[in-house]
């Protein structure tokens, strides 16, 4: 199947996970990964340049890490006195596409070739037409990891339809797989160049602080899935960082320090700790994933590099005060946990939680705290789904289908859905529900408007 086939197979639209973790540890720069940063570049890129050709800068990105490139790239250039506007793809029309001059795309893959979730809409829309592009410059930054075979699958198949549709390359494509620091130094001397600057920027990436394994605590003994263990977590010295629902963290392993393992943080900084809900994960031979089994096996006090990350695509943003559908299963009930806890905090009860496990006897996962926020009206409705027990198996996206006239009944209340989870399976089997029940012109809406939102792996 060529790139832009499987691109445009409907079967993989939003289809992506978060498993770029790598590009983010050359590229994720000198700035702090906060709000603040990001509020600050935005403004001083809007009144910048205004009376200079404007430059787009435009990304598709899953966990941030094209996002943040683009942001680097666009601050760069405003340095260098350019306009630069950065925009998701999904944000990309057409006709804006047609009267644009100098473009630099920013393309993340995720896994074998799935397109990030605000790029999905363009890819199925926009590269689905030969669009006539003959006064377009443009460049192409393709993030990837070449662990999977289709690496950079999407940035390949959008560089090859930018130049069908007669746009004009101001440069190669450059491939920068986990985060390979070649690829980085030579999106750098292009943006020298083309800014017509003196110096490179420097994006060197926040370094790792040491942290302490305080607890471990496994929440299914019995189960006939693999253990999942209750992590928790303290810095070696000084206070704890901030972070917000729905960020990340990331640990770095001395048996393969250049690709950082991500894990979805289950707690808030107001509950004193860094929480994560961590599956043990086997290969075909049954040698433990060495994250995984680094959190199962290491001894209790023992230290482990980490850094937090946000994760500002699967923050709760501007839907904190939206009524919430959060939808997972296994280990991804750890995101899904920290939105409802902020938004307890805030004293939001608009939440329906759908959750699925194996066996109620064994995988109840944290039962108590979900029971307890039902009870308190913090759920106004909570779903348990467990796939091995009853007449045959039952799955949330069973519960989607079961429930689409509630279902609508939500989102034209403005509800916002989350996803969190395993990729495949469950969250392409809660797409296709979804498409059913709102229609795929209405779940696309949703997702333009940054109302369904997911962190699948």
């Amino acid at each position: 199947m060529r790139p832009t086939e499987l691109l445009l197979d409907p079967s993989l639209r939003l289809g992506c996970a978060a498993l770029l973790t790598a590009a983010y540890a050359g590229v994720c720069g000198a700035v702090n990964w906060r709000e603040r940063y990001r509020r600050k570049a935005r403004t001083a890129l809007a009144r910048a340049g205004a009376d200079s050709p404007a430059w787009l800068v435009l990304y598709a990105s899953q966990t941030g890490a094209a996002e943040q490139m683009a942001l680097e790239t666009a601050r760069h250039l405003h340095q260098a006195g350019l306009a630069a506007q950065v925009l998701e793809l999904n944000q990309l029309s057409a006709r804006q596409l047609q009267t644009t001059e100098r473009a630099l795309f920013i393309a993340s893959t995720c896994g074998e070739g799935d397109v990030p979730d605000n790029g999905a809409l363009f890819a199925t829309q926009q590269m689905a037409q030969a669009l006539a592009l003959p006064n377009l410059h443009f460049a192409v930054l393709a993030l990837g990891d070449d662990s999977y075979a289709k690496h950079c699958a999407f940035g390949r198949a959008l560089d090859a339809w930018l130049n069908d549709c007669g746009a004009q390359a101001m440069a190669p494509r450059i491939e920068m797989n986990r985060g390979n620091a070649e690829a980085l130094s030579a999106w750098q001397a292009l943006l020298t160049h083309l800014a017509g600057s003196s110096d490179a920027p420097d994006w060197t990436a926040p370094d790792f602080q040491t942290w302490r394994l305080v607890e471990r605590a496994c929440l299914n003994p019995g189960s006939q899935g693999a253990p999942l263990y209750e992590i928790t977590l303290m810095p070696a010295a000084g206070a704890l960082p901030d972070w917000a629902s729905g960020d990340l963290a990331q640990v770095q392993l001395a048996a393969d320090p250049g690709r950082p393992r991500e894990y979805s943080i289950a707690s808030l900084p107001a509950e004193g700790a860094l929480r994560l809900l961590v599956r043990l994960h086997r290969d075909a031979n049954g040698v433990n994933g060495l994250g995984s089994g680094w959190f199962a096996e290491a001894e209790i006090g023992s230290h482990i590099p980490l850094r937090v990350r946000p994760h500002r695509l699967f923050r709760l943003g501007p839907n904190a005060r939206r009524p919430l559908i959060l939808i997972g299963n296994g280990s991804g009930l750890a995101g899904l946990r920290a939105h409802i806890k902020a938004r307890e905090q805030s004293g939001c009860g608009d939440n329906w939680l759908i959750y699925g496990e194996r066996n109620a006897a064994h995988d109840a996962i944290w039962a108590p705290e979900l029971e307890g926020w039902r009870d308190a009206g913090m759920l106004k409705r909570l779903d348990r789904v467990f796939s091995r027990d009853g007449q045959g198996p039952r799955y949330v996206q069973d519960v989607l289908r079961d429930s689409a006239d509630l279902l609508r009944h939500w989102v034209d209340e403005g509800a916002a859905i989350y996803v969190c989870g395993s990729r495949q399976g469950m969250a392409q089997d809660v797409d296709a529900a979804l498409n059913a029940a709102l229609g795929e012109a209405g779940l696309a809406s949703l997702a333009l408007a940054g109302r369904y939102r997911r962190d699948v792996y």
